[in-house]
């Protein structure tokens, strides 16, 4: 009756939402990463099984109208040239196709390509006419081949530019994650544990590295698919660490403070690697790390920046902007300063983007705010119900829909996976802070962790077609181990390592231990506002409890005083009433001797 209507495509979003929504809750409840359930929902849901959510909002515009087996798409890349697949080259290597009439322009004998004419008929030799040769690459084993991969390559690169919305979603959320991940970082703890945390963090990154790369090749994949599958694994997650650390009342220790800055120094090697591994897509030359060199120097500047000069810009600016609302809850100082974040991350990340990769920019400009205690607690203020979205949304449906279901639920990617989960992805972590004394397995367990950055380098990599399906499944098998079981044995390994210093100093060793492993199993889970816990509002909240809980002593306070005030009266009540009754028996007395004395009368009257 109302015409075309997207009224059930609006019901199929909403219950997928909602789906999501509570395989979350419902993690947090039984005590795992609400990763695992967010991804096992979204991959029954996707378009791959299910069905359920429509695929005009879960592919790529283009994935629907490009088909790299079809003449017309082979023929697009064809035509353009020297700049996907050279056919001089082939020609002269003699691998077009044998004979020349099963290739792919059939039996045309001379074709023009890019302005350039071509001679397919005569291979073994330069044939171009009409044109000087230009050298070229064979990088496959016939000309059509080249074509199709190349096709794929430039598939998955249009997508990449401008992908369907949801992962479009997913990927702002994770660089909002970033950003506020970068407003965690903390200037002094760096310097006193500085050394130490970047020995971890280096070990850290390059161990999974090799050892990924390594166990990938072993399983025969060519090198690129290794590097990026050990590139995938290379993060750490910042998050489970400063939570638990936090509720353990560790934060503040040696050990604590070497975990938050190896973590933190192991996301900018990660980054780094990340800009690496999509610098490997073109050719290697000088001009191909330049910008990589140009991104480093800006990143150390800022990060200086970060330290010293935005503290000054930020307080100079409010200074000079009057305070119209200072009893909000949002006032316009706050407001200035989300004003002064938006702007900041925006203008580095295009630095950065033009460097290689946005994400650098985002964490560098969280970190000109980590200085400014507010600035975190400001950002979640705005924007926490929003990026805990779009985190949920990155991994339901931007991992989700890129994982190729069929290698996933293979034994063979399933075993693969165990042994890549087992050894590059959390023995390699483990291990990498030999150098720490008796905290070095605390160390190690709390760099096991993984979240969004991990997933969003293995997407990347397998939409880019660095990553084959199969090693893109076993990378996401072993990514979900060390998910799942790094929280649970980091938090005993706490417990326990906090449990026995408690006892070498003398300590009440039972109640550290509590604080250790006191806090309730859903704290592993994302905070509302992803990976990363609120601290700020948790200082707050911990202030206004104690102010509570003091209001309320003083409150009994008052109400014994109060008792004790009533019965002093009571008790002064009975007094006069006992010194009324003996006036009246002294007078009574008085007034019988002054019937029998005189003078006892006069005395009396007077």
């Amino acid at each position: 009756m109302g015409g075309a209507s997207s009224y059930y495509a609006i019901v199929f979003m909403v219950i997928f939402l909602m789906a999501v929504w509570t395989a979350s809750k419902i993690s947090r409840s039984i005590g795992i990463s609400s990763i695992v359930l967010e991804i096992a929902v979204g991959l029954v849901l996707s378009p791959q099984l299910l069905g359920f959510l429509p695929s005009e909002y879960a592919e790529c515009y283009h994935r629907k109208v490009v088909d790299c087996s079809s003449f017309k798409d082979k023929a697009r890349i064809a035509d353009a040239g020297t700049e996907f697949c050279d056919l001089q080259a082939y020609l002269d290597a003699g691998l077009y196709a044998s004979p020349w009439e099963s290739g792919f322009f059939g039996d045309t004998a001379i074709v023009t390509l890019n302005g350039h004419a071509y001679n397919v008929s005569e291979q073994g030799s330069s044939s171009r006419l009409g044109s000087s040769r230009t050298e070229g690459k064979t990088d496959y084993d016939c000309y059509e081949n080249c074509l199709v991969q190349n096709c794929k390559l430039d598939l998955a690169m249009k997508c990449g530019t401008a992908p369907d919305i949801l992962t479009l979603i997913g990927h702002a959320g994770v660089a909002m994650m970033i950003f506020e991940s970068g407003m965690h970082f903390d200037f002094e703890q760096a310097k006193s544990v500085g050394f130490p945390a970047c020995g971890v963090a280096i070990l850290g990154t390059a161990l999974p590295l090799i050892a990924g790369t390594g166990m990938i090749m072993s399983f025969g994949y060519p090198f690129l698919d290794g590097f990026a599958a050990g590139t995938s694994l290379a993060p750490t997650s910042v998050g489970i660490a400063l939570r638990l650390l936090h509720e353990a009342k560790s934060l503040q220790t040696y050990f604590g403070q070497a975990i938050i800055t190896a973590a933190f120094v192991d996301d900018i090697l990660s980054l780094l690697l990340y800009n690496i591994l999509f610098s490997l897509q073109s050719e290697m030359a000088v001009m191909t790390f330049l910008p990589m060199v140009a991104g480093l120097v800006f990143m150390a500047l800022a990060a200086g920046a970060g330290a010293t000069l935005w503290p000054r810009i930020i307080s100079c600016t409010l200074s000079k902007v009057p305070e119209k609302k200072p009893h909000s809850k949002l006032t316009t100082h706050h407001e200035v300063l989300f004003l002064w974040m938006v702007l900041v991350l925006i203008i580095y990340a295009q630095i950065t983007h033009l460097c290689g990769t946005h994400l650098w920019g985002c964490f560098i400009a969280g970190m000109s705010f980590a200085m400014w205690k507010e600035a975190h607690h400001i950002w979640v203020r705005q924007t926490k119900r929003l990026t805990c979205w779009m985190i949920r949304i990155f991994f339901s449906c931007t991992v989700a829909f890129a994982i190729p279901v069929n290698e996933l639920l293979s034994l063979d990617a399933f075993l693969k996976g165990a042994a890549m989960g087992a050894g590059p992805c959390i023995l390699t972590k483990v291990l990498c802070a030999p150098f720490m004394g008796d905290a070095r397995f605390v160390i190690g367990w709390a760099m096991v962790g993984r979240a969004e950055f991990a997933y969003l380098i293995a997407q990347m990599a397998a939409a880019s077609n660095m990553m084959a399906p199969p090693v893109f499944s076993i990378v996401i098998w072993a990514l979900l181990w060390a998910t799942v079981f790094a929280p649970f044995i980091f938090r005993w390994v706490l417990g326990r390592y906090v449990r026995r210093k408690a006892a070498e100093t003398g300590a009440d060793a039972k109640q550290q231990c509590d604080e250790a492993q006191g806090a309730p199993v859903g704290v592993f889970q994302h905070s509302t506002t992803g990976h990363l816990p609120e601290l700020y509002d948790e200082e707050l909240a911990a202030q206004q409890e104690e102010e509570r809980v003091r209001h309320a002593q003083l409150e009994q306070e008052n109400e014994r005083l109060q008792a004790l005030v009533l019965k002093m009266k009571e008790k002064q009540r009975e007094t006069n009433a006992q010194m009324e009754a003996f006036e009246a028996s002294a007078c009574e007395n008085l007034a019988t001797h002054g019937v029998t004395v005189v003078s006892s009368t006069s005395v009396i009257s007077v």
